[in-house]
């Protein structure tokens, strides 16, 4: 019954929106048989929904002009926003691509036709992408199962692959949320104690769901903290993240086009310490974030004669010993050029 119930209500919402409609295109619409739409119109119209048919080659059905549910209250940007905010990749990957459809179906039939017009502008001419040109797709075949014991509250067994040894190890899980970061699904969790103790033991962690190679529900139900909100719990993360990743600093002057390529923490930096060098014009003398002294080897060379490290000394070495060794590989040996 709710199914039929639900094909009637979308067999209303795409007459409101696309006006008169044949019953094959709305069997084609609805995946279901002309024969059904048939049976769905008698139905709508013995229910008092003013829904007439003509027959012939040009026929179809259509509702009388005024038969329309109008959603209220919204302005247009707000109506353009709401389209604006749809992501059809994410909510089919959480097994939710039908629902979405289904429900602009129905936000754009209940919108005014001003309103609706500016919205369908919105989706014709902006489209979100939200992973990165060189990050490739993983597959995540238990998202689904993931997000359905996060909905649930459900504490879940699952076979986990990270990075360190042992590499695939068993994990009880008390899920508090998902997140997509870049294209890729994030799960916040905290380690679920066992079913005869109270609630999860310790912070929460994150968890890639590519790599979760099995998950099994235990049908234990599972809260989340008193005042635990996901997205402020999100925001830590990633500033308690980017300060791990950068523990060392280093003392450079660089000049505009290696300044330009610098991104992320570096880049603020340089916009927040930067000061004109004296002995350079054109050049900027700043403090960096580092992650280490080896990555910032590579990638201060990288930067060739733009760039120039004057401290830690270890690291200003370090820096001198590579090049001079390039320069040497590159050129003359014993008054020859090497590539003659």
């Amino acid at each position: 019954m709710h199914v039929k119930s639900s094909r009637l209500l979308s067999i209303l919402l795409l007459l409101q929106t696309r006006g008169r409609m044949t019953a094959a295109q709305l069997a084609e619409e609805l995946e279901v048989s002309v024969r059904t739409v048939y049976r769905d119109a008698e139905a709508l119209a013995a229910a008092g929904v003013p829904l007439y048919g003509d027959a012939g080659h040009s026929g179809g059905y259509q509702l009388l002009d005024g038969y329309r549910t109008r959603l209220t209250g919204l302005a247009a940007g707000e109506a353009e926003a709401l389209f604006l905010t749809s992501l059809p990749g994410p909510a089919a990957e959480l097994g939710l691509g039908r629902a979405l459809s289904t429900a602009q179906l129905k936000l754009r039939a209940a919108l005014p036709a001003e309103l609706r017009a500016q919205a369908d502008r919105m989706r014709l001419r902006f489209h979100l992408d939200a992973p990165g040109w060189y990050a490739e797709h993983e597959e995540t075949p238990h998202l689904a199962r993931v997000a359905d014991a996060v909905w649930r509250g459900r504490v879940v067994e699952v076979r986990y692959r990270r990075w360190k040894a042992p590499h695939e190890v068993d994990r009880r899980l008390a899920p508090y949320g998902l997140v997509l970061k870049a294209g890729r699904w994030y799960l916040v969790a905290a380690t679920a104690t066992a079913p005869d103790t109270a609630g999860p033991a310790g912070p929460p962690y994150t968890y890639r769901v590519d790599q979760i190679l099995a998950v099994r529900e235990t049908g234990e139900e599972c809260a989340l903290p008193e005042g635990f909100e996901l997205a402020a719990h999100w925001q830590r993360t990633q500033a308690e993240f980017h300060e791990r990743l950068y523990p060392e600093e280093a003392e450079v002057r660089v000049s505009a086009r290696a300044a330009a390529r610098l991104t992320g923490a570096q880049a603020r930096a340089l916009a927040a310490t930067g000061t004109p060098d004296p002995e350079l014009p054109g050049w900027t003398r700043a403090v960096l974030p580092i992650e280490s002294q080896e990555q910032a080897e590579a990638q201060f060379l990288a930067l060739g004669a733009e760039a120039e490290v004057l401290a830690p000394p270890a690291l200003r070495r370090r820096i001198g010993v590579a090049a001079a060794a390039t320069a040497a590989r590159y050129g003359t040996v014993g008054g020859e050029d090497r590539l003659a």
